[in-house]
Formats: C-alpha cells, sequence, structure tokens
C-alpha cells in the first residue's frame, strides 16, 4: 500500500494527517488504515483520532506527550507526534485492504417514512418506483461519521437519483429517516433539524445508547446495502429490533 501523506498542526494539541484531495475508497483506505493502527498502538498522551475523507485528526496531551522527549530527542510535542506517526506509517507499507463488514439496512420507501420521494422522482424524470431501484441497487461505503453521533457520510449513490437540498429544513427530522441531499445519501440516527430529502425510514435504530460499548450502528469503512420492505414489513420489524423511537 503506498502511503504519500503530509502531518500539519491542528492548534497546540492536535496534528492532520492528509492523505490527499480526492474523495475514493483508495484514499479512505488509507484513513481506515491508520486510525486502526492506532487504535491498537496508541501513543502516550494521544486522546482521540477522527477520521474525514480524506485525512485523520489527532488530538493529544503534550503534556504527556513531552515526557518521551529523550525517546525522540525533542522537547516539542508536535515533532514527538509527527515522528511516531511517520513510524506508524512504515508500519503500514504492506497492509492490505481488510474485508469491510456489510450492514443491511431495511427502508419503508414512502408515505408517511417518505414524504419527499415524489419529489426526488419528480425532480429527476423518474418514477418513484425506479427512485427505490436505483437507490436500494449499489453498495454504499461508509467514509466517516459525523454530523450529529452516529451519521454515516456514504459514498457510491447514483447521480441519477442526486437532488438539491429542501429550500426550508425541517426543524425536526424522525430519527432512523433516510435521504438524499445533492448526490449523498445517508440516515439520521436522531431526531435534528435538517434540509435532506427524505425518501423512507429504517426500523433498526442507528444510534442506541442501550448499547453502551458500541452505540453507533455504522462506522468508517462498513458498507451498506439498503433493501425496501412495506409498511407491514416495517412494523413487524421495528418490534423485532425494539427501534426506541
Amino acid at each position: 500500500m503506498n502511503h504519500e501523506f503530509t502531518i500539519k498542526p491542528l492548534g497546540e494539541a492536535g496534528v492532520l494527517v492528509n492523505f490527499g484531495s480526492t474523495i475514493s475508497p483508495e484514499i479512505h483506505c488509507k484513513v481506515k488504515a491508520l486510525a486502526d493502527y492506532l487504535e491498537t498502538h496508541p501513543f502516550a498522551g494521544m486522546i482521540e483520532y477522527v477520521i474525514s475523507y480524506t485525512s485523520l485528526a489527532v488530538y493529544y496531551n503534550p503534556f504527556v506527550v513531552k515526557k518521551q522527549a529523550g525517546k525522540y530527542k525533542s522537547d516539542s510535542a508536535l515533532e514527538i507526534t509527527s515522528a511516531y506517526l511517520c513510524r506508524c506509517m512504515e508500519q503500514l507499507a504492506d497492509v492490505q485492504k481488510e474485508t469491510a463488514r456489510v450492514v443491511q439496512i431495511p427502508v419503508c420507501y414512502g408515505g408517511e417514512y417518505g414524504p419527499d420521494i415524489d419529489y426526488v422522482a419528480q425532480y429527476n424524470q423518474l418514477s418513484v418506483e425506479e427512485v427505490i431501484a436505483i437507490h436500494t441497487e449499489p453498495e454504499y461505503l461508509v467514509y466517516m461519521i459525523g454530523f450529529c453521533p452516529g451519521f454515516p457520510y456514504l459514498g457510491g449513490m447514483d447521480k441519477r437519483i442526486a437532488t438539491p437540498r429542501r429550500d426550508t429544513p425541517r426543524v425536526a427530522i424522525p430519527a432512523c429517516s433516510i435521504g438524499i441531499a445533492g448526490e449523498q445519501t445517508g440516515g439520521y440516527p436522531l431526531s435534528t433539524p435538517g434540509g435532506w430529502q427524505i425518501i423512507g425510514r429504517t426500523p433498526m435504530d442507528m444510534f442506541s445508547l442501550k448499547k453502551e460499548d458500541d452505540p453507533s450502528l455504522l462506522h468508517a469503512g462498513d458498507i451498506v446495502k439498503f433493501y425496501a420492505v412495506s409498511e407491514e414489513e416495517f412494523a413487524a420489524l421495528k418490534e423485532e429490533y425494539g427501534h426506541e423511537s
């Protein structure tokens, strides 16, 4: 795996490891590989890392990091952290892409669960049935989680159903709603304001505090496959899953 990267400071307690400027599965693989390595090989003083489309932000306690000054022959937390990350990248030279976890997500499209699907169909000169068929066809890569807890940024949506955001955002979108905004698709794990075109809803909890160890359904690197269910199937699955909302 060829790792070309740059390291830049993020204030006094963080660095940004950047792998490029193009959103692609190849660059995502590099970001994920470093994140996975830091998960199992954290350095003294590391607080957390945050995955984005093309980079990884790494935050640390500079006072703890500086205790490694003798080992790295530097008293700069930035230089020590950067040196450690460069060593990590050397370890990842031969890392191969891991098999991604595939998450099947049922969606009830249209009706009260997808009030904007007619607009999406009209905007793209398609039938509602065609919108559903196109939306459920791809396998979507979860590039990162952000905006709110558990919110997945997915890549891979077909441009044939790309639709602009609503002119006026809704004050509250129901939790687990599935929507489209421009060339993106994704789901709202929690009820929040939002301007995405809502085309359906899943009976699965996308974020649940009942799962203390791992409350988010999706993680960066996962593959998502949507499939359509009827209102009756939605109700049955909601009861089966113990949906919280």
